[in-house]
């Protein structure tokens, strides 16, 4: 009989421990940390949302990200869903379409840094950035009126 209250205290405290509030080290995650460790003057791309899944970095221009030439894990066209800029002078114009710089455009501010998640982002053509990017390069801030957030 002296055992069935230690077994309830046990239970008791068990439940109350998964009703207790999440710490901060679990908290949702953003890019932050991707960011503070990112190489200077590189864009990244990342599969998941909040900087997760890297696809690849890239210091240079690149027309198409499915051919295979650059700095991707694999293929990333159409598969970027966060985006970071550590560049330290231009923003990075990311397209939907490959080649010539067509389909549509977005820019990532490297003040901004990042855009942790793109499934609320259009292109300046109004398609959805959230897997659809393809190629991206390097401009002057005037060029971009259409920005990731």
């Amino acid at each position: 009989m002296r055992k069935l209250p230690a077994v309830l205290t046990v239970m008791a405290m068990a439940a109350l421990g998964t009703a207790l509030p999440v710490s901060t080290a679990h908290a949702a995650a953003d890019c932050h940390d991707a960011f503070e460790d990112a190489t200077p003057t590189y864009m990244y791309a990342y599969d998941g949302a909040n900087c997760t899944g890297f696809l690849g970095k890239y210091a240079g221009w690149d027309s198409n990200w499915g051919d295979g030439i650059g700095n991707y894990e694999a293929s990333a066209t159409n598969k970027a869903s966060s985006i970071l800029n550590k560049g330290q002078t231009l923003e990075v114009q990311f397209f939907n379409g490959t080649g010539t710089w067509t389909g549509g455009y977005t820019c990532l501010s490297r003040n901004e840094g990042f855009a942790s998640n793109l499934a609320d982002d259009t292109f300046s053509s109004g398609v959805t950035v959230n897997n659809a990017i393809s190629s991206h390069r390097w401009v002057t801030s005037p060029t971009c009126d259409k920005w990731a957030e």
